[in-house]
């Protein structure tokens, strides 16, 4: 049974990595849907004149600077923040030294947990990661679709950042039982433009057998980000995030047969039914993705 989604959303929500894919799509959602958003980045050191609506660089590696953004210290900015949305990180495994990594978001993401927590927001919703799964799936899943039942398995630096995020959450929560703590582990963020890759996948379906095929259009991640801001159960909880369906053309049972078939398939699956399952979020905060790749490329190509 649908757990009833509170109407109202926070009125003024702080957004982190504000700059990347997935943070343009979130800042652009909640501001058609009437949240006043504060957007927070460092990207390329640019020019907050230029970027439209209300926008602030910040280090988020420097608790004080995070500090003043979440409280209205920052001049011409204003205070009131009741909920922050954390999506700043070194945003995937690879792209600098694993030493580097991990020093950055560790630090990036306590910082935002604690300064939110000093600042009395009660409401944090962050990106986690569908690499805790167990991701790139070299050793395979334990069955399929994949949820959150089972633990965390980290299989890189960056990952192993995202599960420590998920059990620095729980303990923040138990030390103040009225936070609400929401990590949405996203798969991997595509725009309408990355689209025009897909037809690529369909000749080796190992080329993305990584993730189990799966994906999350921007726009639905964003949707993601709403439902979660409105979920007022006190404790630390983590979705997976990804779309309804997988990036192949073949069917999802073909898939996991060819790729893993010593893997166990859980239930009757549809034909291109995401492997990464969304049960719970549909279930517990009322996500439903409107979007799919299909609808922008021929999936017969």
């Amino acid at each position: 049974m649908t757990d009833p989604v509170p109407s109202t959303l926070p009125t003024r929500v702080v957004v982190t990595g504000a700059a990347g894919k997935l943070g343009r799509a979130v800042v652009a959602h909640l501001r058609a849907a009437g949240v006043d958003v504060l957007a927070v980045d460092r990207a390329g050191g640019r020019d907050p004149r230029d970027v439209d609506g209300e926008f602030l660089l910040v280090d988020l590696t420097d608790y004080g600077q995070v500090v003043e953004a979440f409280t209205g210290g920052a001049d011409e900015h204003a205070g009131g923040v009741g909920a922050v949305v954390h999506l700043a990180a070194v945003p995937a495994p690879g792209l600098l030294p694993n030493a580097v990594t991990f020093a950055n978001n560790s630090a990036t993401t306590y910082n935002v947990f604690a300064a939110a927590r000093a600042a009395g927001i009660r409401r944090v919703v962050w990106a986690s990661s569908e690499t805790v799964l167990g991701l790139p799936f070299d050793t395979p899943p334990p069955y399929a679709p994949v949820d959150e039942e089972y633990p965390p398995r980290p299989e890189s630096t960056y990952s192993l950042n995202k599960a420590l995020e998920e059990e620095m959450a729980r303990h923040f929560c138990r030390w103040d039982p009225e936070l609400v703590m929401v990590g949405l582990r996203f798969s991997n963020v595509m725009d309408v433009e990355d689209y025009a890759a897909f037809p690529s996948f369909q000749a080796d379906p190992r080329l993305r057998r990584w993730n189990l095929w799966g994906y999350i259009d921007a726009r639905d991640g964003a949707q993601a980000v709403e439902r979660a801001l409105a979920h007022d159960r006190p404790g630390a909880d983590v979705f997976i995030i990804a779309n309804a369906d997988t990036v192949m053309n073949r069917s999802s049972a073909d898939l996991m047969a060819e790729v893993y078939p010593g893997v166990e398939v859980r239930g009757e699956l549809g034909e291109h039914e995401t492997l990464l399952s969304i049960d719970k979020a549909r279930r517990v905060l009322g996500y439903e993705p409107r979007h799919s790749w299909r609808d922008h490329v021929d999936s017969a190509g």
